[in-house]
């Protein structure tokens, strides 16, 4: 039943975000040569990884010693706004994500994070999520203990996963982007 929801969710999202997503994949194209999307590697469910899509933020600049990237000014803006996420709608649809659940990582940070931080991989026992408990309740973690802090919430999430809680988040994180908290 959840997965007959969430897939009915995405199509709704998808349909009227639509409009939006062309025009952003235009500015995109306009501001920088390249490929309009990002697929990048990340561990889901059961530690499978997958390929999670997203709108390009960045350009690759070449340097003297080596080639960057850098966010774009229409990357910036697709960030702080969270409008960068939309096409993880169509992992929703392949089922490789969820609307919400913890938020997928890199294979190299779990890794790393799995022999550091004890239960780590328990987050690996339900979907990834675009939006979730962790990133509506923490702030953006660029450490091991803000890990240790989003692990938590994403435990609890496991735990106490409920229509009510989702519900709750899905209003805490149009909260969070209207009120762009905790962009980088």
């Amino acid at each position: 039943m959840r997965r007959s929801g969430e897939f009915l969710l995405a199509c709704i999202l998808l349909a009227l975000t639509m409009p939006l997503m062309v025009i952003v994949a235009l500015a995109i194209k306009c501001e920088s040569t390249g490929s309009v999307f990002e697929r990048r590697a990340r561990v889901g469910n059961g530690g499978r990884t997958f390929q999670m899509l997203s709108f390009r933020t960045t350009a690759q600049t070449q340097g003297r010693l080596r080639s960057t990237r850098q966010a774009t000014k229409i990357g910036h803006f697709l960030q702080s706004t969270r409008i960068d996420a939309l096409p993880q709608l169509f992992n929703v649809l392949r089922g490789d994500m969820s609307i919400i659940g913890p938020r997928p990582e890199r294979p190299y940070f779990v890794n790393r994070l799995a022999t550091e931080i004890p239960f780590y991989s328990a987050r690996h026992c339900v979907k990834p999520g675009i939006t979730g408990w962790a990133q509506v309740n923490a702030p953006y973690g660029a450490s091991t203990e803000d890990t240790r802090t989003k692990l938590r919430y994403d435990l609890y999430y496991i735990k106490h996963c409920s229509f009510r809680l989702d519900v709750l988040i899905l209003l805490r994180t149009i909260r969070v982007i209207i009120l762009q908290e905790g962009a980088r």
